[in-house]
């Protein structure tokens, strides 16, 4: 081969990866971002990037568009390993042409959807896009299409993991709402429909892109992300953190790692941790570090539905999914966010063969007019259907309250938990003992010398009987009451114990969750 063809080979791969020129890479710096490139080195193990279809080309020839040489179609796409795993993804490169979406730039997209779902790879997406390429006009529209469609032929057979690392706006943001995990960085990203400038004109609200769609907005408030980054650097590094609790496909599972934090640990310090007074708070999530290894827990959502908590860890170097509630938010109760992000998690960690620990301190759906118009009896719905459909082990450890419908919502026997475990802490029961004893004593009360003192022994007589995990135990429905501190013990035993669990389903096309 000629000296020559070599030359102009690399002359157009130094062009292509220089992307929209050293100005524009610099302004990208400027604002606080890696260029895409960057992010992709960062995002692979050294060396193992490998990029896929960098010479292709646009074919819109509209508004002088065929003389704009647009440098990869603003997309780098590809392959290679994090950790060692192989890991398809594309990065949108703002540099050039804002990293908007056209024919060509959707197909490079598309194209390596499709290879990761050939080889069983996970899929990154690192978003910093303007929006659909207005010159390419419904072009760009069948391009966000076919997207739309292959994140959601993808879903649940490989895990897609999106990170906003720039503005996504109009149809832009339908993509990453289709896929497992979003990643939003703050300060230098947005999600929204509508900007703030059409909001003015239609609506007369005022309000600026960050407070509209910003990080912050949409981790706290929307529910939209699931994951806050400071830069890009603490986001790729984040996403890489993710990937290692997740199998690589559906029908593979997480990878075990080696376990230095002894499965057989006690937790003493668990036998302490509930407080006496019933409606005392205490954080769950000094619980969820004492069991899980080293203290290793990654949330998923940690700022939206605080009531609940939700998120990964490993127990004997096993991946498994959390879901616990939250005695110190709103004591834990079950309201609209908390049943959709528990739901979504549950059949997240199902889809991928991840076992669900559920830890149960519940006192009830939370109640109030605004939970009933917003819908609470469907939304609660969706837990009871995600617990209930999913087949992989389920475990649950009851803790202290565990009252009526929402204790079935936090996966009890008869939702198809596996193992239920309860300390001698919990209340296994249609109510509190203060209700119940209004209802079902209230002839003794209300005929009582002094109604209060008649209460208050009523009280304690249905707390003694009925609020414990002694009269559930009796029926079979919690298959051991524990010490707290064997808590890790018995629930390692458990993950090892239902390891081989099989569970056919009836053949169907899908079933029909109460969205």
């Amino acid at each position: 081969m000629s000296q020559e063809k070599l030359n102009l080979l690399y002359e157009k791969r130094h062009k292509i990866e220089q992307g929209g020129g050293q100005k524009r890479i610099d302004k990208q710096h400027s604002s606080g971002k890696l260029t895409a490139r960057e992010r992709l080195n960062q995002l692979f193990d050294e060396n193992t990037f490998v990029e896929l279809d960098a010479f292709v080309k646009h074919r819109c020839t509209n508004f002088g568009m065929e003389n704009k040489e647009i440098p990869g179609e603003g997309v780098v796409t590809g392959y290679g390993k994090v950790e060692g795993r192989l890991v398809c993804a594309f990065a949108q490169d703002f540099t050039v042409l804002g990293g908007s979406l056209g024919e060509m730039h959707a197909k490079k997209i598309g194209k390596v959807m499709d290879t990761a779902l050939k080889l069983g790879a996970p899929v990154v997406g690192l978003n910093d896009s303007g929006g659909a390429r207005i010159q390419e006009a419904v072009d760009a529209l069948a391009g966000y299409g076919e997207i739309f469609y292959k994140n959601t032929i993808a879903s649940g057979v490989v895990p897609q993991i999106s990170a906003i690392m720039g503005p996504c706006a109009g149809g832009a943001v339908y993509s990453p709402a289709l896929t497992d995990f979003v990643y939003m960085v703050d300060r230098t990203s947005q999600m929204f429909i509508t900007g703030p400038q059409v909001i003015k004109t239609v609506t007369g609200e005022e309000v600026t892109a960050e407070e509209l769609g910003g990080a912050s907005t949409h981790n706290t408030t929307s529910g939209v992300a699931h994951f806050i980054a400071s830069n890009d650097e603490d986001c790729i590094v984040q996403i890489r953190k993710l990937l290692s609790f997740l199998p690589s496909n559906n029908s593979e599972k997480a990878p075990i790692l080696e376990c230095q934090d002894d499965p057989n640990r006690k937790n003493d310090v668990l036998n302490s941790i509930i407080p006496d007074g019933s409606n005392k708070p205490y954080d769950m999530k000094e619980i969820i570090y004492e069991i899980i290894d080293d203290g290793d827990f990654y949330e998923v959502q940690p700022f939206f539905a605080q009531n609940i908590i939700t998120g990964f860890a490993r127990i004997n170097g096993e991946s498994i999914g959390i879901i616990a509630n939250q005695p110190k938010i709103m004591a834990g109760s079950l309201d609209i966010n908390a049943s959709d992000k528990s739901s979504r998690f549950i059949r997240t960690c199902d889809a991928f063969n991840i076992p669900i620990l559920s830890l149960v301190d519940v006192p009830g759906f939370l109640p109030g007019t605004s939970q009933e118009y917003g819908g609470i009896i469907r939304h609660g719905a969706k837990m009871l259907y995600a617990y209930s459909e999913a087949t992989v082990p389920k475990i649950t450890l009851i803790t202290r309250k565990a009252y009526g419908g929402s204790y079935l919502a936090m996966c009890s026997k008869d939702l198809g938990a596996d193992m239920v475990f309860a300390w001698p802490t919990a209340e296994v029961a249609v109510m509190g003992p203060s209700g119940a004893a209004n209802i079902i004593f209230k002839n003794d009360i209300k005929n009582a010398k002094d109604p209060k003192e008649m209460r208050d022994i009523k009280i304690k007589e249905y707390t003694d009987e009925f609020a414990t995990p002694y009269k559930a135990a009796e029926r079979g429905y919690i298959d051991d009451v524990i010490e707290p501190s064997l808590s890790r013990i018995r629930i390692a035993d458990a993950i090892d114990t239902l390891a081989s669990k099989r569970e056919e389903r009836p053949p169907k096309k899908h079933g029909n969750i109460p969205l």
